[in-house]
């Protein structure tokens, strides 16, 4: 089935397949569109027919009313399963949704101050710190420093130093307090 898009004044025709996103990687190859003539087989059962022609394949399938599935194309010969298609990509489909589900991404949170902070809001920031690590992320801090508060980054400096210690039971630090262009940044992990 193919699909007409017009653009333009030009017309493109799409495979109906390949407007799912995924890459060819991704795509099985099953029944009429095995190309090798031969395949190693294994049947519904898991009984092993070693190497026979793939047309012989496809008609023994067709007996089962089931799939003749390439499960590893990159062999020689490819490796075909006689299975229930649409079993097959559920459980595929269902394996990577779960591999997905116990995956952690690190995010990296970023905390912005100024260096003249007041108690209450450095308090606050501290807190907010503690609960992205305690999340297992990676944290940034940066001081802000505009105009002529340049001048004065050793404040800036100074406040990083005062993070620091404050959190040295909770997080390790990455990469030390450091000068960029108009801003004092501290990275800071979660402690292992």
């Amino acid at each position: 089935m193919f699909v007409i898009v017009k653009h333009k004044k030009r017309r493109h025709t799409i495979a109906a397949d390949d407007k799912s996103g995924k890459s060819a990687k991704d795509k099985v190859i099953f029944n009429e569109k095995i190309r090798s003539r031969e395949v190693r087989l294994i049947d519904h059962t898991g009984k092993n027919h070693g190497v026979i022609s793939t047309r012989d394949a496809l008609r023994m399938a067709e007996d089962a009313n089931l799939d003749l599935v390439l499960v590893s194309p990159n062999q020689e010969p490819p490796v075909a399963k006689i299975l229930d298609y649409g079993k097959y990509k559920y459980e595929l489909d269902k394996r990577a949704k779960e591999a997905k589900k116990k995956q952690h991404t690190i995010e990296i949170k970023e905390i912005k101050v100024r260096y003249k902070i007041d108690t209450h809001d450095y308090e606050v920031r501290l807190k907010n710190i503690r609960k992205f690590i305690s999340q297992g992320n990676k944290v940034k801090i940066v001081v802000m420093l505009r105009g002529r508060e340049m001048q004065h980054s050793n404040l800036a400096f100074d406040l990083t130093k005062r993070f620091m210690t404050d959190l040295e039971n909770d997080v390790t630090v990455e990469k030390a307090p450091a000068l960029e262009g108009r801003n004092v940044t501290l990275w800071v992990i979660p402690k292992t």
